[in-house]
């Protein structure tokens, strides 16, 4: 099992691999966000709204354990046996949105998970909600943040290598 991160190492991380994610970002044009086959059939556009989506997903089950209730996770009716299904009714929800649209989405929801992440005490990221079982709401932030960050800059990075490598051939 991974060392737990204090509150400081947690928000660095957040921080850090938003940062590189959005260095990869800046190399991509708009024409290129929409064009599927980054994971999958997702477009860069879509792998933000995945993100945004599991960042407010987060939000909501913070809120709920604030109010002394249980969330249900990781979604109503779903147990983290659907994600599959989960994430393709995500891709669904968001799929027609603009691409400014869904960029302006994904911002204020980074800087919303960011505020929010700051403002908590420490003991509500190492082990306040017994609904987190063996983990801690920390693991939760680091999954649906940073690592999902990273995950989300590898998709695209091996997407642009393939597309670059596409367009020598092609020459």
């Amino acid at each position: 099992m991974k060392k737990q991160l204090s509150k400081a190492e947690l928000i660095e991380h957040i921080q850090t691999n938003h940062d590189i994610l959005e260095q990869s970002l800046a190399t991509i044009s708009e024409k290129e966000m929409t064009q599927p086959g980054v994971a999958g059939e997702w477009s860069v556009k879509d792998v933000l709204a995945h993100l945004m989506d599991w960042e407010q997903r987060l939000l909501e089950w913070y809120q709920a354990g604030l109010r002394g209730e249980t969330p249900e996770l990781p979604a109503s009716g779903m147990t983290w046996a659907n994600l599959a299904e989960l994430n393709e009714q995500i891709y669904q929800k968001h799929l027609r949105h603009s691409l400014a649209a869904l960029m302006e989405a994904y911002q204020q929801s980074y800087r919303h998970i960011l505020e929010t992440v700051k403002a908590m005490p420490e003991r509500d990221l190492a082990g306040r909600f017994a609904w987190t079982k063996k983990r801690t709401f920390g693991d939760y932030v680091a999954a649906c943040t940073c690592d999902h960050y990273k995950w989300a800059n590898d998709m695209i990075r091996k997407w642009v290598k393939a597309q670059k490598k596409n367009i020598s051939k092609a020459k």
